[in-house]
């Protein structure tokens, strides 16, 4: 059989990767690659989540973790595919606990872009396929217990009797998903959540919201959404399939339970945790807690002088249902991303008078021109039907060091700027501040860096755009009188309702209440990787800080993001929980 001339190419050099690596020669593989190169890996050399860069930087690397990783079984998988200068091609490979899938890039015969990831630990690989349980033990058995009987002694025993391996704070999106891994990889795990049932952290957000992000984006592990799901979903919708899909993973989730305060004992590598539980204290004392409260922390809520003696109604967006009581009323939004966005249409709907508050200009995308141009290739039905499924979309976006992000996405953003060229001029003329970032990169990059400043259009920029929701930018509020709001240009608004669209603090602050001021400065914020752009400081990190990888506090993770992170991360942080459940060396670099 004859193969191209690429794939020939592929193969010799992850030939010679693997006779290095079988070497422990650091330094052969570094000279394999050019002089701009990168090596992320997800847990499968580092123990980490980690970008190297630089011939150094993967020399370093690789130093560290050769000789124990036993990098070994590097093979291609496929036919390699040119794509410009480079060639892409995916290979597998194996090293002493565990079984990994890699994608290569190489430019001019040398590497550029190595991404690998764990896949699965040997001896201990999730049931599935033929190797599924059979659900049935045939023969008559005195006391047999049925499996209903199972879960109810299962539910009954665990947090009680029995302590589960792991507590996972927070379950929306992220915490179920996280739940239903390690419930693959028979971790016990319990997740415990402030609200009654499972999807109530969308049930009760405000009643207007719809996902933004396409369903092809949005699936949950293992179960994917069915072909006829809508492609932007309700949220209560989504709500109901959380709960669902909680019930089928058999998931051991408590709802109306909050976790009060936690410790670590580092004599028996336990945390002692206080829940309340239906209005009783319980204690779990599990090996591993995991945060997941979304991508951020508590409500950043402002302090304007005056706020006290304001005579209206006055909240965080985060408490935000529905403007329905309100028609008539005069509404303030303080900020100009999503959620405020999105409320402001609200209240519009319901009859009021909404006015913005725009501090910064914000990155606007009309949903059609995002669709078309920057989830097409990956996440859409027509990636699918090329093959790309959901879980080969994610390790493809994976394949991108965060370095090269902000060019490639640049290129979306001029064609994006023309498509919508129109809608952004009108935006402009009604005095609403757009932009594509700082260095123009766009809604991806500062979704990464700051988890804000842009808003996918849905309707509310036509409202902008035509004067029904009015705007008033490069202001702030400077005080706040009984009926009204002084702006830092001198004008007065009346005001009866003030809506806080401010955002949100980082994780560490939840941490700061349930377990220590001290872990959580230790710690420090999660989110942003250090690009150096307002809101991200430097220095560069490479990575999203603190998501989903070893913290400065022993058995302490955070996890989260929107669905697709939720979805793809947890695969990851579900493999390094399991490995040291079973007590596997897992040396981080």
């Amino acid at each position: 059989m004859t193969i191209s001339a690429d794939t020939a190419t592929v193969k010799r050099w992850l030939a010679k990767l693997g006779r290095a690596a079988e070497r422990n020669d650091a330094k052969t593989i570094a000279s394999m690659f050019g002089r701009e190169c990168y090596w992320r890996d997800l847990i499968a050399l580092t123990w980490n989540i980690r970008t190297v860069e630089g011939r150094d930087g993967i020399e370093q690397m690789l130093s560290y973790t050769l000789p124990h990783s036993g990098l070994s079984k590097i093979k291609m998988d496929g036919d390699a595919k040119r794509n410009g200068k480079t060639i892409e091609a995916w290979f597998t490979f194996e090293t002493s606990v565990a079984r990994g899938r890699g994608h290569l890039r190489l430019k001019n015969g040398s590497g550029y872009t190595v991404l690998t990831t764990m896949q699965e630990l040997k001896g201990h690989e999730e049931k599935r396929g033929i190797t599924r349980e059979e659900g049935i033990f045939h023969g008559a058995h005195p006391d047999r217990k049925v499996w209903h009987e199972e879960r109810a002694r299962e539910n009954l025993e665990l947090g009680n009797s029995r302590q589960p391996y792991c507590v996972i704070v927070g379950g929306g999106q992220g915490g179920i998903a996280l739940g239903a891994r390690l419930k693959r990889l028979g971790v016990e795990t319990i997740i415990v959540d402030r609200n009654a049932r499972a999807g109530d952290s969308w049930r009760n957000r405000y009643r207007s919201l719809v996902l933004h992000d396409p369903v092809w984006y949005d699936h949950l592990p293992y179960i994917p959404f069915p072909s006829h799901w809508p492609v932007f979903c309700p949220k209560d919708k989504l709500g109901d399939w959380l709960e669902m899909y909680t019930k089928v993973m058999e998931l051991n989730y408590w709802g109306a339970t909050e976790c009060r305060k936690a410790a670590f004992d580092p004599a028996s590598n336990t945390w002692a945790i206080q829940v309340e539980r239906d209005g009783k204290r319980v204690e779990l004392r599990p090996k591993q807690l995991i945060f997941a409260t979304g991508s951020y922390g508590p409500p950043r809520e402002p302090h304007i002088k005056g706020k006290e003696r304001f005579q209206g109604l006055q909240y965080h967006s985060g408490k935000h249902t529905t403007a329905r009581p309100h028609k008539g009323k005069r509404c303030i939004v303080l900020g100009a991303n999503s959620s405020a966005h999105d409320i402001c249409a609200d209240f519009w709907e319901m009859g009021a008078e909404v006015t913005m508050i725009q501090r910064t200009p914000t990155t606007v995308v009309r949903s059609e021109t995002l669709m078309d141009v920057a989830f097409k290739d990956l996440y859409s039905e027509e990636a699918f039907a090329k093959g790309i499924n959901v879980d080969k979309a994610d390790l493809i976006f994976a394949s991108v060091p965060f370095r090269l992000q902000p060019d490639l996405q640049r290129k979306l953003y001029q064609t994006m700027a023309k498509r919508d060229a129109r809608l952004l001029k009108r935006l402009n003329a009604a005095g609403f501040m757009t932009d594509f970032g700082e260095d123009g990169s766009g809604l991806l990059m500062k979704a990464l860096r700051t988890g804000s400043g842009y808003y996918i259009d849905v309707g509310c920029s036509e409202l902008i755009a035509r004067g029904d929701v009015k705007v008033r930018s490069r202001v702030e509020i400077d005080e706040i009188k009984e009926k009204s709001v002084l702006l830092t240009d001198g004008s007065e608004l009346p005001a009866d309702i003030i809506v806080y669209a401010t955002g949100y603090l980082p994780m560490n602050e939840w941490l700061a209440t349930v377990i220590s001021r001290e872990v959580a400065d230790r710690i420090g914020p999660n989110w942003g990787y250090g690009s150096g752009t307002r809101g991200d400081p430097g220095p560069w990190q490479g990575e999203l800080r603190n998501m989903w990888k070893p913290l400065k506090q022993e058995a302490l993770w955070f996890h989260g993001g929107n669905l697709h992170l939720s979805r793809h991360y947890s695969q990851f942080l579900a493999l390094q929980i399991k490995a040291r459940s079973l007590g596997l060396a897992t040396p981080v670099y």
